[in-house]
């Protein structure tokens, strides 16, 4: 390997520790049943909160799928915004155990 891919790599590195480190603080809110129920989840896909307006606790059996829809939503968004962080620093490549 000559230096300027070394260099390279190193500088490949630095970014995708950034982008790591900007997945673990950021947020993002999933939501079903028109923000009935509300899920906040970490970069890391980590549950951070989970909200429910008192009117969904009537239905149990809707509830249970608000709540899973929600719980869902939320990790398509990481996934879609780790991916576009992600694919911004690797420009598209595929790299294994990234995401």
């Amino acid at each position: 390997m000559n230096r300027q891919m070394i260099r390279q790599a190193q500088r490949l590195q630095a970014q995708l520790q950034k982008v790591q480190q900007e997945l673990e603080t950021l947020t993002v809110e999933g939501s079903a049943g028109g923000g009935v129920v509300k899920v906040v989840m970490s970069g890391k896909q980590v549950v951070e909160s989970v909200v429910i307006a008192p009117e969904a606790a009537e239905d149990l059996e809707l509830l249970q799928e608000m709540v899973a829809a929600a719980v869902n939503d939320a990790m398509t968004k990481t996934q879609q915004v780790a991916a576009q962080k992600m694919g911004a620093v690797t420009g598209g490549l595929k790299i294994p155990g990234l995401l």
